[in-house]
């Protein structure tokens, strides 16, 4: 490591142009990293953030929650099997809205949910529902950019029912719409057509259940029961619309990145190692070892690698914190942790070109004696 940290405090210039270089890519991989999750996580966050681990679907659904109905009939049975509380059933309805005194249209998803179960919204501003409010509801506070806030008056323009806003939650989203809370009771009104806080003796089916259940619990679940498949909370996002095509062109997008910069990083190395070809020779000559030469170039590579990779993270959160809130942008400890090593990874890994590049090198050819 003292012939690194030398080498590299005598050639400054040459070692912080690679220095940038490198900063550059690991601020680009973290980056697009960042956007790859942020908008992930603004597809599934109402799926993601539920306490359910599991959610029993019509088996020909494809795992696809507006594909699938259920009745009570499954409800009970479910609940049989996982106790009363963790079982609770979710409808999903795509639809647009519009709002008193507000010209945007929005896009958005209503989940109709028991108030009294494990999927209730935790309101964040404003008042919660329940389930025998009629005409209330509770919104994702995306809405607020359509104009949208607590008191106003939402209209459904597939059923022409209105609901007034009570509350708002926070990162609730389902395929990049934000989700609209509504009780199983306005939930009968819109699908029946009845009007709102009608009734009927038909019940209208539910598209999934809500389980909190064991795997062992969960395969009972499907095989006792006759068109229904039980799925864990991962498939469920897996499935939702765009999620998954979406996720594999970033992913893919992010391995290129990864590869480009080792192979960049790799080049780099190469080419200094190839200009010292000279000095490692005599350095052999004198009888140093080659692990300690090897030591010295991945040193080398190691310290500016965790060097730029660490201003490139401060780059990062800085330029978080100046992206405008539309902007999804998301770097979690975990998905941070795992980058980086495999940034750093990537860098040790090419510059095993450059030792493999040392070991080859010659001390007599080195000091000019070819001929001997």
């Amino acid at each position: 490591m003292f012939l690194a940290l030398r080498e590299m405090r005598h050639s400054k210039a040459r070692y912080s142009l690679i220095m940038v270089i490198m900063l550059l890519v690991s601020f680009l991989v973290l980056f697009v990293t960042g956007l790859a999750r942020g908008l992930a996580y603004a597809n599934v966050s109402a799926v993601e953030n539920m306490s359910a681990n599991y959610f029993a679907v019509q088996s020909d659904a494809d795992h696809a929650f507006r594909r699938s109905q259920l009745s009570d009939t499954e409800l009970t049975a479910a609940r049989s099997m996982v106790g009363e509380k963790n079982a609770t059933p979710l409808a999903v309805q795509m639809s647009t809205i519009t709002a008193d005194g507000a010209d945007v249209k929005a896009d958005i998803t209503f989940f109709a949910v028991d108030m009294d179960g494990m999927l209730k919204p935790k309101v964040v501003q404003g008042d919660g529902i329940t389930n025998e409010t009629k005409g209330s509801v509770v919104v994702d506070s995306k809405l607020k950019e359509s104009g949208i806030s607590i008191g106003s008056l939402v209209k459904d323009q597939a059923s022409g029912l209105t609901f007034k806003v009570a509350g708002f939650v926070k990162d609730s989203s389902y395929s990049h719409t934000p989700v609209v809370y509504i009780n199983n009771l306005d939930w009968q009104a819109m699908r029946q057509g009845t009007g709102q806080g009608g009734s009927s003796a038909q019940q209208v089916p539910y598209n999934v259940i809500a389980l909190k259940t064991t795997s062992s619990v969960a395969a009972q679940i499907t095989s006792k029961l006759n068109n229904v498949e039980v799925i864990t909370q991962k498939q469920a996002i897996a499935s939702i619309p765009g999620y998954s095509a979406e996720q594999n062109s970033l992913l893919m997008m992010i391995v290129f990145l990864f590869v480009i910069s080792g192979f960049v990083l790799a080049v780099f190395f190469y080419v200094i190692t190839i200009q010292k070809s000279s000095q490692f020779g005599i350095l052999k000559a004198m009888g140093t070892k080659m692990s300690y030469l090897a030591w010295s170039v991945v040193g080398q590579v190691l310290i500016l690698s965790v060097a730029s990779l660490t201003i490139s993270l401060l780059l990062t959160f800085g330029m978080n914190m100046g992206l405008p809130d539309t902007m999804p942008f998301q770097l979690k400890g975990q998905t941070i942790g795992l980058t980086s090593v495999l940034f750093i990874g990537m860098s040790l890994l090419g510059s095993l070109i450059s030792v493999a590049k040392v070991a080859k090198v010659d001390a007599l050819d080195a000091i000019g004696r070819t001929g001997a």
